[in-house]
């Protein structure tokens, strides 16, 4: 099987307002996969020259332990970060609020997902909600989606929400685990469905939509969570991260699983994990493509990173992180929309692990361009 020829540079350019008069330019430069073919006969000694070095270049990636698919770019900027303290749900002694979902907008508030428990883990915990008027000053409304009854898939502990919005209706996904954390955790992916954003939430029969893989050498053979939605194509679009048994939390890998209707079933992509690594999964839609936020874990290349991918699935680094968010959520109006036409978010919420107890705060995303891509 030879490589075939790499489509090597291509270029653009996404910009949105931040207040009004200044425009900040986001610029993707983008690396597609080199796809392989069994036709042998296409090079010879008389291909041309850049067919040759697109080749060898791809050879010289598979032989550093870069994957076709996640050819490196050079940053081109930066993205840093600004706290807030919010109020309604920020630092609380008695509770702790953990793994804030995406924020969404309804009318005139805005809507975030958590799970709140007593202790700083996300476990033995519930899903909560809380709305806000102007994504600052939060009003917690109660519990969204509590835990399974005794022998259910669920009973333990649901936590890590996020919502997709689709069907004139708000489908409500979260991770839950039926035993102690101590004994394996066996988290699972459920999703509870309503017709408005405040409840009341159906867990759906079907449940659970993505569940641990049965084969011990598959990537997320021993947990998914942390699901991340956005319709593209007509299809809804699960990002979500997964580990193998056996490995640890520098293990994690972020994963792909694709469905026909909002409720499932949702199928793995076959390139799955599209990432190899990220512990937290931070994904939107960005003009025709999918851009990822990275933490720390998986290879030093992409570590605390911005990366893009036109196809949703082969991912290129664009900017470094300064700061990440500790799991977040970002406001993404686009995510639904199925236009092709994402901006990149300004700001967003995330779990604060200052404190005795989690609570969460609002980040406002800086993106700065490398001088030498100006």
């Amino acid at each position: 099987m030879v490589l075939g020829r790499a489509k090597l540079l291509r270029k653009w350019e996404a910009s949105f307002e931040t207040d009004g008069s200044q425009k900040r330019g986001l610029a993707f430069v983008v690396y597609s996969r080199c796809p392989a073919t069994n036709d042998s006969n296409r090079y010879t000694s008389k291909q041309n020259p850049m067919k040759l070095i697109s080749m060898f270049f791809c050879v010289i990636c598979l032989l550093i332990g870069i994957a076709p698919h996640t050819v490196q770019a050079q940053s081109q900027g930066t993205a840093s970060f600004t706290r807030t303290t919010l109020s309604g749900i920020g630092p609380d002694k008695s509770v702790s609020r953990r793994d804030p979902s995406d924020v969404i907008k309804v009318g005139g508030l805005y809507y975030v997902w958590y799970c709140r428990g007593l202790v700083k883990t996300g476990y033995n915990a519930t899903v909560w909600y809380a709305t806000s008027p102007d994504g600052m000053s939060w009003t917690e409304m109660g519990e969204a989606v509590g835990k399974g009854e005794a022998g259910a898939w669920d009973e333990a502990s649901v936590f890590t929400p996020n919502v997709l919005v689709a069907e004139d209706k708000y489908w409500l996904f979260y991770t839950a685990i039926s035993r102690s954390p101590k004994v394996k955790p066996d988290s699972k992916i459920g999703i509870a469905v309503s017709d408005s954003p405040d409840g009341p939430w159906q867990k759906l029969a079907a449940n659970t939509v993505l569940r641990n893989s049965d084969n011990e050498s598959d990537f997320d053979s021993h947990l998914v969570d942390d699901s991340c939605l956005m319709v593209r194509d007509g299809k809804y679009w699960c990002y979500y991260k997964g580990r193998q048994l056996g490995k640890g939390a520098a293990e994690t890998k972020m994963g792909l699983a694709i469905a026909e209707s909002p409720g499932g079933p949702y199928i793995r992509h076959p390139k799955s994990p599209v990432i190899p690594g990220n512990h937290e999964v931070v994904v939107w839609p960005q003009g025709p493509g999918v851009v990822a936020m990275v933490d720390e874990l998986g290879p030093k290349e992409i570590a605390n990173s911005i990366l893009y991918a036109e196809d949703g699935i082969h991912f290129t680094k664009t900017h470094d992180v300064i700061d990440r968010p500790k799991a977040a959520g970002t406001y993404r109006p686009e995510a639904f929309t199925d236009s092709n036409q994402g901006e990149a978010p300004t700001w967003g919420v995330e779990m604060d692990p200052a404190g005795k107890l989690f609570c969460i705060q609002r980040f406002v995303i800086d993106w700065e361009r490398s001088n030498e891509n100006e």
